[in-house]
């Protein structure tokens, strides 16, 4: 029997054209490693790779306590966690499309089929731009967020729409995110550049997990919506944690950081400043009303 009968997975005709622009968008416009960034000019790490008033501890008295120059090399840091997180995830979405694609074959509808097809392969070609970002701007790799691995071990089990809504959760949220801090005239030319491009791609699997997604939202049972619904919940409260403040940078700064690495009310305190409310009240708005529409938030 056919594990995706009655799905939209075995069947989005109701979303070919959509998908049909995608596939054609994929092929006709894609990430060459080699040419669609001008690697050779370096990284200039005297420019900031985000904007400042978006610092984690931004409107908290921690912030008062950097130097500009702390500021900057804080900045920096930042940065590298979130292309961290693009490199955990993107590490993770080949092998979770790749058993989709493996399990159900001609199952799958053969315009979904295609388009995981193209979209694990843009992910390994993102983990090699990003890979080679982070080698030219000198930064370290951060480690996954502390909910990691329950969500990948969790994921290959669940129904493959499940896997797609929480792909579009995490791949949205930090498109947000890196768009709303990195595309002003200030940020460092070849990071700002290196994060357009990316985007250009992850808007088309934001819009293919969207479709998924809301076929899955007006056909499955109440029993499925639940579960779904409350995995979802769980994936958005720990990506806000680890999107507003990420304790690991205090093992990476040359300085002392304000806020230690162990110290939980301080980053209690950073993680549910005004500041940051504000902040994410903001960027994520978008990524929030659709949630709200479909009953995750």
């Amino acid at each position: 029997m056919n594990a995706l009968a009655g799905t939209v997975m075995a069947d989005a005709a109701a979303h070919h054209r959509t998908f049909n622009s995608l596939i054609r968008a994929s092929h006709k416009s894609y990430i060459d490693l080699e040419t669609f960034l001008p690697w050779s000019d370096g990284v200039d790490r005297t420019r900031p790779p985000k904007r400042l008033d978006q610092l984690w501890v931004h409107g908290t008295p921690y912030a008062e306590r950097l130097t500009e120059a702390q500021r900057l090399e804080t900045a920096w840091l930042e940065t590298a966690r979130d292309v961290s997180m693009f490199i955990h995830l993107e590490h993770f979405l080949p092998f979770l499309y790749g058993g989709y694609l493996n399990d159900y074959k001609d199952d799958l509808d053969p315009k979904v089929y295609e388009y995981l097809m193209l979209f694990a392969r843009e992910e390994l070609t993102h983990i090699l731009a990003f890979r080679r970002y982070m080698a030219l701007a000198g930064l370290p790799l951060f480690g996954p967020p502390a909910t990691w691995s329950p969500f990948t071990k969790a994921l290959p089990s669940m129904r493959p729409e499940a896997g797609i809504l929480a792909t579009l959760i995490i791949e949205w949220m930090a498109e947000l995110a890196a768009m709303h801090g990195t595309q002003a005239a200030e940020i460092e030319p070849l990071t700002r550049r290196l994060f357009r491009a990316h985007h250009t791609e992850e808007i088309r699997h934001i819009t293919f997990a969207k479709a998924i997604g809301a076929g899955f939202f007006e056909s499955a049972g109440e029993a499925e919506l639940a579960q779904v619904r409350g995995f979802l919940r769980g994936v958005i409260s720990g990506l806000l944690a680890a999107f507003t403040y990420n304790p690991e940078i205090a093992s990476h700064t040359s300085f002392a950081f304000p806020v230690a690495s162990a110290d939980e009310a301080a980053i209690a305190a950073v993680r549910g400043s005004d500041a940051n409310r504000r902040l994410n009240e903001t960027r994520f708005a978008e990524l929030f009303d659709w949630c709200r529409k479909f009953g995750v938030m």
